[in-house]
């Protein structure tokens, strides 16, 4: 959520920088005549309040001589009356503000290019040479039924479409997949590894920035709890600080967290059906950082390498993007992604993305720090990537390392968690 504070103080350079996401943000100036007004009641309540005090004392002393109280009494019989109906207005005007602020987005950085969509992202860097095939090339899901490692027809009589059974060998290496993500930021980077529910409330959905917004792309659990399955793991790993001040010195925090993720997809209808590319149902490995305000980006650049690390390891062709103003997500104010090449589809896919929300989600989780016991509270940096997408990254290895014959060779740093070479 964007300080109140800023927009108060220079709203058309906020509404400037939000409008490089390619919308119309004028609608914030609504903001300031709102608070004008929020401001302007308090201090009628106030001088109601002061004055209903000042005439409750005359009346004390009064009492107290035994003198006629009657009509102080009648002077401020409806002050109680007038300053419930400014208290009113004044949570209603609030209510008003929430609602604006909590569906506006983040400020892109200045950082960023200015652009529409994700047609005018910028190529940072790419690493490797795509992958060529002296052969016709198979994509994931011909290579996976072909083998009976995915279960495609079995899925749907059992869910739905966008869903699939691992099977054998398919199920090993998504499996040593996640164990080998896990032992490298663990064992390499230096990251706490927990695993949080997957069944997570309304108040984290807000906090991340998935609620109010993408309120439609989430399954909600029916009952009177009203959980919601869990879209990533940075919604229960961020919250695990929600409406907590931490010890400055404990900062920054840095989280690999496993999950199995669950969304809807309302917004890609018709889009990358076939295969698992885009499933309702995913493992995924995230990394999630706690950073005070000053560290935060130069983490970011580290969380990349972190997320590159893997793809290098596999041996798998990838680039660098940096997201410009247009493409970039609700609740950040930086993002890269990282896409593998698809030899199928003669292009790269995103993999992951790796994003800096700044204090955004802080103000919406009240997630604060100290950096002395005597400093005031300061709202810290929230940092999510992908470390990685599994189900992606399966896809990524099929693909690229697959045999004139069908079989699959499994890249060398996998070989230990999957105890063969090869899957046929």
């Amino acid at each position: 959520m964007i300080d109140i504070k800023k927009i108060r103080e220079n709203v058309e350079e906020v509404i400037h920088d939000l409008n490089k996401r390619g919308d119309d943000f004028s609608h914030l100036k609504e903001i300031i005549t709102l608070d004008q007004n929020r401001r302007d009641i308090i201090q009628k309540a106030e001088e109601l309040k002061a004055l209903r005090n000042e005439k409750s004392k005359e009346i004390g002393i009064l009492k107290r001589e035994k003198k006629d109280i009657n009509s102080l009494m009648q002077s401020i019989a409806n002050i109680g009356d007038e300053i419930k109906l400014y208290d009113e207005k004044i949570a209603l005007i609030d209510t008003k503000i929430f609602d604006v602020l909590a569906s506006t987005p983040n400020i892109p950085h200045e950082s960023l290019k200015v652009g529409k969509d994700e047609t005018e992202n910028r190529i940072v860097n790419t690493v490797g040479k795509p992958t060529t095939f002296n052969f016709p090339v198979k994509d994931h899901t011909e290579l996976g039924e072909n083998l009976d490692i995915l279960d495609f027809e079995r899925a749907v009589k059992i869910s739905g479409p966008r869903f699939v059974v691992y099977k054998g060998l398919g199920a090993r290496l998504e499996r040593s997949l996640i164990q080998f993500m896990i032992d490298l930021h663990t064992f390499e980077h230096g990251y706490k590894e927990i695993i949080p529910p997957y069944l997570v409330n309304k108040q984290s959905m807000f906090a991340t920035g998935q609620f109010p917004k993408f309120a439609e792309d989430s399954f909600q659990v029916t009952g009177e709890n009203g959980y919601l399955l869990n879209p990533t793991a940075e919604v229960p790993t961020i919250n695990m600080y929600r409406d907590e001040i931490i010890d400055g010195d404990k900062l920054p925090l840095h989280f690999v967290s496993f999950t199995t993720a669950f969304r809807k997809e309302a917004g890609s209808a018709g889009r990358d059906t076939k295969g698992i590319l885009r499933q309702h149902q995913f493992n995924k490995v995230e990394l999630i950082k706690i950073t005070k305000p000053e560290e935060s980006f130069k983490e970011l650049e580290a969380m990349l390498r972190n997320s590159e690390k893997v793809l290098k390891l596999l041996g798998i062709p990838y680039r660098i993007v940096e997201l410009c103003t247009g493409d970039l997500g609700f609740a950040m104010t930086k993002t890269y992604d990282l896409e593998v090449w698809i030899p199928s589809q003669n292009t790269y896919r995103e993999i992951a993305s790796i994003s800096n929300a700044g204090d955004f989600q802080a103000r919406r989780g009240n997630i604060r720090f100290k950096r002395t016991k005597e400093s005031k509270t300061e709202y810290v940096h929230t940092l999510n990537g992908s470390g990685l997408a599994v189900g992606r990254t399966v896809i990524a290895i099929m693909e690229n390392y697959q045999n004139e014959d069908g079989t699959i060779r499994i890249p060398e740093v996998l070989r230990h968690y999957m105890k063969v070479d090869k899957i046929t």
